[in-house]
C-alpha cells in the first residue's frame, strides 16, 4: 500500500509560520492583518517530528512586523518564523516569548489605568509558568486569559 501525501505549494516570497501549537492557528490569523494581496495557506493538526502535532501558516508577499512576531510568540512560544525570497529560505528564527511586552496586551482588570487612553500597557512575562503580571495594577494572568491588541 502506497502512502499519498498532499503537498502545499511553495511560496515565491513571503513568510511561513511553522510549529504553531496545534489548535492555535486561528488565534495567529486573528492578529495578522491579511489583505487582498496576500495568499494564505493554513494547515491544522499536522504531524510534526518536532512537537507531535502542529499548525502552520504560509503568507505570500508579506513579512511580519516585530509587533506581530511578539504577539505570535505569546500565543504559541517556540514558533519557527521563515522568510522566503525567490523560493529560497533567507531567514529562519525560532521566536521566543519576550521577558516583557508593551502595548500589545489589554489588561483584563477593568479598573487598571492602562484601560484608559492615557497609559499604555506593560507586562512582565514569566515564560515558565506562562503567566504575565501587569506593571501597573500588578495582577497576574495566564496567557490564555489575555486579549492581544490587533
Amino acid at each position: 500500500m502506497s502512502v499519498k501525501q498532499i503537498k502545499v505549494n511553495a511560496i515565491k516570497n513571503g513568510t511561513v509560520i511553522d510549529h504553531i501549537t496545534a489548535g492555535r492557528v486561528l488565534k495567529v490569523i486573528d492578529i495578522l492583518n491579511i489583505n487582498d494581496n496576500n495568499s494564505v495557506m493554513i494547515g491544522m493538526n499536522l504531524n510534526s517530528r518536532k512537537i507531535g502535532k502542529k499548525d502552520i501558516v504560509k503568507i505570500e508577499n508579506r513579512e511580519l512586523s516585530e509587533q506581530e512576531a511578539n504577539s505570535i510568540a505569546l500565543i504559541s512560544p517556540n514558533v519557527t518564523l521563515i522568510i522566503i525570497k525567490d523560493f529560497e529560505v533567507t531567514k529562519k528564527v525560532e521566536l521566543q516569548m519576550p521577558d516583557s511586552i508593551e502595548k500589545l496586551i489589554v489588561c483584563p482588570n477593568s479598573k487598571c489605568i492602562t484601560n484608559s487612553d492615557e497609559v499604555t500597557s506593560k507586562f512582565k512575562i514569566d515564560s515558565i509558568s506562562k503567566t504575565v503580571r501587569c506593571h501597573y495594577c500588578e495582577k497576574k494572568y495566564s496567557l490564555e486569559e489575555l486579549k492581544i491588541k490587533i
